[in-house]
């Protein structure tokens, strides 16, 4: 989703582009920030800090697990988000040798199940290892949601931590005491 609009702590107008599951976008305009809220999802913000040519993923597990299945699911997945946002940023002129990233979010919003969470962090760092990108800064894991915006053009990212029972019905997790909302939590990486 995108639209236009006055942003906090920027100077002008900006161009809000919300990232949701199975997402990715890529920009160098200076004007846009690239939103999303994780619970165990991952969001890889990748960059060409020479070009200001940036993007953000989102996605949901790190692979369907089953290869002889051709499904439209496949932007559910880490390795097809990652793919697609690589080859996005490529397309619009950055270098491969130059991207470096921050991945955000694997928290472990459900008890009792398997911590997906984790296996989606342990997923975006191997990929990212393997495609030799490295990560200049991460936060992943914990038991939080997440708001984070990225500002692709200067690399800047603002996470914002979500106490659970105020975090969107998609990422929340089934408590039966309220956890109390995080008065702090705010973190610009730069």
């Amino acid at each position: 989703m995108i639209g236009r609009e006055p942003y906090p702590d920027e100077a002008g107008p900006a161009i809000k582009v919300h990232v949701t599951q199975g997402e990715s976008h890529v920009s160098a305009d200076p004007n846009v920030v690239m939103t999303t809220v994780l619970g165990s999802c991952i969001a890889a913000c990748l960059r060409d800090p020479t070009t200001g040519i940036g993007g953000m993923n989102h996605f949901l597990l790190p692979d369907s697990g089953d290869r002889s299945k051709d499904s439209g699911d496949a932007v559910r997945y880490g390795a097809y988000a990652m793919e697609l946002l690589i080859n996005g940023l490529l397309k619009k002129g950055a270098r491969r040798d130059r991207l470096e990233a921050k991945i955000f979010g694997g928290g472990k919003l459900f008890d009792g199940l398997s911590d997906v969470g984790a296996s989606n962090a342990a997923f975006a760092e191997r990929f990212l290892r393997d495609e030799g990108i490295p990560i200049v800064s991460s936060s992943t894991g914990g038991l939080s949601a997440r708001r984070v915006e990225f500002w692709p053009a200067s690399g800047r990212v603002r996470q914002r931590l979500v106490a659970v029972d105020n975090a969107p019905q998609d990422v929340r997790r089934p408590a039966p005491a309220p956890m109390p909302a995080a008065s702090s939590g705010d973190v610009d990486l730069f």
